[in-house]
């Protein structure tokens, strides 16, 4: 059953007929105009699935999620594109990162916070200096989510696992756990696979 419905979800999305066993499906009343050509370019980018289904599917499912937030289709499926990038390559959840990102930039790539950390992961400058270059752009969306992947990994693995001491430990607030509730919350609430 979730096979067949990951196949109408897909083919409603991309606007092509659904498989006869399903009957036909027209597509969504939030297909934007170009979101065909604009989805196929996101899935030919995209890095990190196991096949192109499980990208078309991820990349519908997401891009209707994040839509409210990221109006513009290309900006949103290349974020989303991206995201899973750069998560997979860390060996972390994409959703996690979506979650962490709303919480920290709410999706805004030029966020500069009053501590100074900078773009969508809200990375602080003194990490080019650990594990970049100097002269990195952590505006830059594929060098900030590159940044900001690799370091909830690595405290990952520096908390054995431990997500909630692993969040607190990327938001600097090790041993409290609001912001850790934070973002597991916007995980639940807005990017878990059902």
């Amino acid at each position: 059953m979730y096979h067949a419905a990951r196949a109408l979800l897909f083919a409603a999305a991309l606007g092509t007929a659904a498989p006869a066993a399903y009957g036909a499906a027209a597509a969504p009343e939030h297909m934007q105009s170009g979101m065909r050509a604009a989805l196929k370019r996101a899935i030919a980018d995209s890095k990190g699935f196991e096949n192109r289904f499980d990208a078309e599917v991820w990349l519908v499912d997401m891009s209707h999620r994040l839509a409210p937030l990221v109006p513009d289709l290309q900006r949103r499926l290349n974020l989303l594109r991206d995201v899973h990038s750069a998560a997979t390559e860390a060996g972390l959840s994409p959703q996690l990162v979506l979650a962490l990102i709303q919480v920290e930039s709410n999706f805004k790539r030029f966020a500069l916070s009053p501590a100074g950390a900078e773009g969508l992961m809200q990375i602080m400058p003194f990490w080019r200096h650990e594990i970049g270059e100097p002269d990195d752009n952590l505006f830059n969306r594929a060098t900030n989510l590159r940044y900001g992947c690799a370091i909830l990994a690595y405290y990952l693995t520096l908390e054995d696992g431990n997500l909630t001491r692993a969040l607190a430990r990327y938001n600097g607030s090790l041993g409290q756990l609001w912001y850790p509730l934070r973002v597991e919350n916007a995980l639940r609430e807005n990017w878990r696979v059902r």
